[in-house]
């Protein structure tokens, strides 16, 4: 079992920036991908962000890319989403997940997921 816990959502006026973290427990945190993805009122889950278990692939959704950063730090076991330039549109609960192995952007793939961190961007 890995448990994750996100930290670090909130409001933020458009423009702005905020940055999320997940904090991973219970398996060896390194030998994970580890994702963002998010979900708005209504709509479905969609992916975001991930980060490969040593950091040298991370694939971003085109909507953040250049916008958001995805970082990770074995050490700690956490992973980070910096978030610039928060548009309206990026309001939404964000969640961390895990996999083992490779990364990828579909959500089913993933094993293990965080409780949800709300974003919440105003004009």
């Amino acid at each position: 079992q890995v448990q994750l816990v996100e930290s670090g959502g909130g409001l933020v006026q458009a423009g702005g920036s905020l940055r999320l973290s997940c904090a991973a427990s219970g398996r060896t945190f390194s030998n994970y991908a580890m994702g963002w993805f998010r979900q708005a009122p209504g709509k479905e889950r969609e992916f975001v962000a991930a980060i490969s278990q040593s950091g040298d692939d991370t694939p971003y959704a085109d909507s953040v890319k250049g916008r958001f950063t995805i970082s990770r730090d074995n050490a700690k076991n956490t992973v980070n989403l910096q978030m610039n330039s928060l548009k309206l549109a990026d309001t939404a609960v964000y969640y961390c997940a895990a996999k083992r192995h490779h990364t990828t952007t579909r959500a089913i793939k993933y094993t293990y997921w965080g409780q949800g961190a709300q974003v919440t961007v105003s004009s």
